[in-house]
């Protein structure tokens, strides 16, 4: 160890927020060259290539074949696909000295799609699934949590092109299953979820979520079902249409200053015969969503006054538009949106549009705002009163809220993204005419799948679920070294000791650290428990006997053996 580059630190980096991030870079594992920027250390990248292999090995296995893409691309293949504007403000966009646009690439469908279409004409040649494990860039908001998200990253692409639906069904089950198997190998507890496709488009997708509490991922499962999404693609069941037969009519209120749900149920439980909640109350929220062809809209969300809009949602539910809440100089240009009393009609009258949850169904009736300061409407029944443009997920989902598949009732839990599988369909194919000649002389349309896995971003999963208060755990199918020697015993005969010890369990085919530093033995100690190698064995007081420790890292336990029984002892931890 006094020749690793290696140099442990004994306080937490100013800008590192989860565990992880802060023992990797404490341990010398990664250090940040600038925000989401990290350099692999030594002992970083020997976990970082442990679990490359993995997931290589897996991807071989499935009839994966690997290639390498530039990740300097052209702009035409994304502006073919909308992708150059569609992405926004998270690609890397440049020019080269002739000003010839050109990109860092987050994904490569495109280029994956043109490059089969060159190679390959007829379905002979079909199926085939292409991969690679590459650097990709996404120039990330906010880059936090050091590799779990950050603006350089490596990453497992594959893409799978099949003659017919049937061939696409079973490329995706065998991504989806070889997914298993690498999370399985790497030891991550994990969950998969629907979820939505985003700006890479397709008919579904599904997500694979590394159970954490530090997860930037909302996810929901039932409680009597096997159902499990990300909250971005819960679908809210909508209740029956109510009949509107007999309902009152709607009457307008002067409820004074009343511009917010707390406010207005206040008013109504005190001036109307009957019980209200914010439950009753429906809450207009303005959005301004930008489309990619560079128009701007405003748009009115309705939902029930007892939720709150989840951005996340709503801004799946417009991508690849970007959204952004309405700010006072929105308002001001605009004075039919009366600010804490907008109702449906005003909106609708004027020429916005007005979107509702799905749970506003016809017949429903609402205590809404009146367009008008200081009124509000009772009784605004849904389709008679007004009719909505259309529905739109935006509200937030709370535990307790009923499985879309009718089963039970939904938890909430949060994860980090490890993997994403989609079903792209021909989006990209029909983008580049990707066809070759059919079994009957006509041209085919290849069908087209995507799978991503994050590769860098396993090694802080991996971190994070298996660190403790102590420092780093790493299991054995990813550890940089098997066995961590460390010398707690000043005495020469010690040092030799210890040297023996590590030649030995080399010779048995175990990746050895020994640390041989002259630092105090309680440096040494802390490091190894800082590190994290599965095994530590301590050559400490007890050698003059002739005896030893093995420490499995993980739980803690110790064991004092003899040094002829310290390869068996090894052998038996984790």
């Amino acid at each position: 160890m006094s020749n690793l580059f290696v140099r442990t630190l004994r306080d937490d980096p100013a800008d590192a927020e989860l565990p992880s991030h802060k023992l990797l870079v404490r341990a010398g594992y990664i250090r940040r060259v600038a925000p989401g920027v990290y350099s692999w250390l030594p002992l970083g990248l020997k976990v970082l290539r442990r679990v490359e292999a993995v997931v290589r090995e897996e991807m071989d296995a499935m009839g994966g074949q690997e290639i390498s893409l530039p990740a300097l691309l052209p702009r035409d293949p994304y502006e073919v696909t909308h992708r150059w504007s569609d992405y926004g403000d998270d690609l890397f966009r440049l020019k080269d000295r002739r000003g010839v646009d050109m990109l860092l690439g987050p994904t490569h469908e495109e280029l994956f799609a043109l490059l089969v279409k060159g190679e390959y004409t007829s379905y002979k040649d079909l199926p085939v699934t292409l991969y690679q494990i590459q650097n990709k860039y996404r120039d990330e908001a906010r880059p936090r949590a050091g590799i779990l998200r950050g603006r350089e990253f490596l990453m497992k692409d594959s893409y799978s092109f099949d003659l017919d639906d049937a061939g696409a069904k079973v490329s995706y089950a065998s991504h989806r299953d070889a997914y298993q198997r690498i999370f399985a190998r790497l030891g991550i507890r994990y969950v998969i979820v629907a979820a939505t496709s985003g700006a890479m488009g397709g008919s579904a997708s599904e997500e694979f979520l590394a159970e954490s509490s530090n997860g930037e991922d909302t996810y929901v499962r039932s409680t009597e079902s096997g159902y499990a999404a990300n909250v971005e693609a819960v679908f809210t069941p909508a209740p029956a249409p109510v009949p509107t037969d007999g309902l009152p009519a709607a009457t307008v209120h002067e409820t004074g200053s009343t511009p917010t749900i707390a406010t207005l149920v206040d008013w109504a439980n005190s001036a109307l015969d009957h019980p209200v909640t914010a439950a009753d109350t429906l809450k207009n929220i303005l959005v301004k969503v930008h489309h990619p062809a560079g128009e701007t809209e405003i748009i009115g969300i309705g939902i029930p006054g007892d939720r709150d809009v989840d951005m996340k949602r709503l801004e799946a539910s417009f991508e690849p538009a970007t959204v952004e809440l309405l700010d006072q100089a929105d308002f001001d240009a605009n004075p039919f949106l009366v600010k804490g009393y907008i109702g449906p009609n005003g909106l609708l009258h004027n020429g916005a549009r007005y979107l509702v949850d799905p749970r506003v169904a016809d017949g429903t009736s609402w205590i809404t705002g009146a367009d008008e300061a200081g009124k509000h409407v009772v009784g605004l029944v849904a389709g008679r009163d007004f009719v909505a443009d259309g529905t739109i997920e935006a509200a937030e989902v709370r535990d307790g809220d009923p499985s879309p598949d009718g089963k039970g009732t939904l938890v909430a839990a949060r994860g980090i993204e490890i993997g994403h599988i989609f079903a792209l369909g021909t989006k990209y194919t029909d983008a580049f005419g990707v066809d070759v000649l059919g079994e009957n002389g006509k041209p085919v349309r290849l069908i087209q799948g995507s799978y991503g896995v994050g590769v860098s971003r396993l090694v802080g999963v991996i971190a994070e679920q298996t660190l403790d208060e102590k420092g780093l755990a790493w299991p054995k199918s990813v550890a940089p070294f098997d066995v961590h020697v460390v010398i707690a015993n000043k005495d020469a005969g010690a040092a030799d000791g210890a040297l023996e010890i590590a030649q030995n369990l080399d010779a048995s085919g175990l990746s050895v650290l020994l640390d041989d530093r002259k630092a105090s033995p309680g440096v040494k100690f802390k490091d190894s428990e800082l590190l994290g190698m599965p095994t530590v064995v301590v050559v400490g007081r007890g050698f003059a006997d002739g005896l030893v420790e093995v420490r499995d890292r993980a739980t803690g336990e110790v064991t004092e053996v003899g040094l002829d029984a310290v390869g068996s002892a090894v052998a038996g931890t984790r």
